[in-house]
């Protein structure tokens, strides 16, 4: 847990000298980006008539919440039952909790249908045994997670028998209502051209509308679609009901190299101080390793990257575009290394803080637990338990 930082007495600090106290790690957030991501994702999804559900994994921030809400935005995504239990107590009323039902958690997942309209999901018919043998005790709508091509879990479009064994098993029960389809293409994720991504959402599209051809004597029920590639860029959302994008808030490395965003949308960087040079191999050692990043990383101009540094404009936690050259060459605990370009080496000294835009802005945003806005206030994340 990272809330105790040295940082925290930037609150009474002036503008000028927001970088002053910053001794140790830690992500900032550009709220004007992250507001601005929110309010063009909005705009997507009512453009195309679908409900913005956007998922909460990404930031785990009641403040984040409160800008969604501030947009518009009024149900929600979440990956864990004490995620939406967070969500709940910061006045959400309408959850989808997209992860496999854990049987261990059922009595965790009543008490959350006492406080607000609570979605589960099915992605595998051995769970429905379970579903059926426990009835809720609370109104629980149920989303089957179908496999579009990710293969990570979830039915097959084409298993019919067993999706209308789950659909008409908990019709029968008290307390269950089917919700409909809901899926992730998370191989969006391997694209890396706006053709790329519009092949995988017409792939993805077809066979969620044919779902909805195939059962539709259970209508009326939702199509649930989310990944941030698509949801960015792609055209033709006709029949999908819900976009589900989380990674938008914050954007990164990754959704930069698959064409989901440019380097100006990004809404993070984590925030280094430099503690060695090497002119000789033009290399910068800062304070800021794998339990700050996360050990996530791309191929980059055939190198493998942790990351791309830039410089925070003087007195301020704005930062400057990447140079394209420079980068997180190897990351250990609490050291990374950077190689860097003669112009950035020339701009950089022992005692500086630099920024680090994340590969994967979701799992720096996890192991680092708070940000530090451009402002210089301070917002706290949900903390596991």
């Amino acid at each position: 847990m990272r809330s105790d930082l040295t940082f925290c007495i930037l609150q009474f600090m002036t503008v000028s000298n927001l970088q002053q106290h910053i001794t140790q790690p830690v992500t900032i957030l550009d709220e004007q980006k992250c507001r601005q991501n929110i309010r063009r994702m909005k705009s997507r999804a009512d453009e195309n008539q679908a409900i913005l559900r956007p998922h909460f994994k990404t930031h785990q921030s009641a403040e984040v919440g409160k800008w969604l809400r501030e947009a518009g935005i009024h149900q929600g995504t979440v990956s864990s039952v004490s995620m939406a239990k967070y969500f709940v107590e910061c006045g959400w009323e309408d959850l989808t909790i997209a992860f496999p039902i854990n049987p261990r958690e059922w009595p965790e997942v009543q008490d959350l249908a006492s406080k607000a309209s609570i979605c589960i999901t099915i992605s595998s018919p051995h769970v429905l045994d379970f579903l059926v043998q426990n009835p809720p005790s609370h109104p629980l709508g149920v989303f089957i997670k179908i496999d579009v091509g990710t293969r990570r879990t979830g039915l097959r479009a084409t298993a019919e028998k067993e999706i209308k064994e789950i659909i008409t098993s908990l019709q029968n029960i008290e307390g269950y209502t089917f919700r409909g389809f809901l899926c992730h293409a998370g191989h969006a994720y391997q694209c890396r051209s706006q053709a790329e991504i519009q092949k995988v959402h017409d792939d993805v599209r077809a066979m969620m509308l044919g779902l909805r051809e195939r059962f539709a004597q259970f209508e009326p029920f939702v199509i649930s679609s989310g990944d941030t590639p698509t949801c960015s860029n792609a055209l033709n959302w006709d029949g999908i009901d819900e976009m589900r994008a989380g990674n938008f808030v914050f954007y990164d490395l990754m959704q930069w190299q698959i064409g989901a965003c440019s380097p100006s949308d990004i809404a993070v960087c984590l925030a280094c101080p430099v503690v060695a040079l090497h002119p000789e191999r033009n290399s910068v050692i800062v304070y800021g390793g794998g339990i700050h990043l996360s050990k996530d990383r791309i191929v980059w101009d055939n190198k493998t990257i942790y990351g791309m540094p830039v410089h925070f404009e003087q007195g301020s936690l704005q930062w400057t575009m990447p140079d394209g050259e420079s980068f997180v060459s190897r990351i250990s605990q609490e050291h990374g290394e950077l190689q860097v370009s003669d112009e950035f080496l020339k701009q950089t000294k022992v005692g500086d803080l630099i920024g680090i835009l994340p590969v994967h802005s979701c799992m720096t945003a996890d192991v680092m637990k708070s940000y530090l806005l451009s402002s210089g206030d301070t917002i706290e994340m949900m903390q596991r338990v």
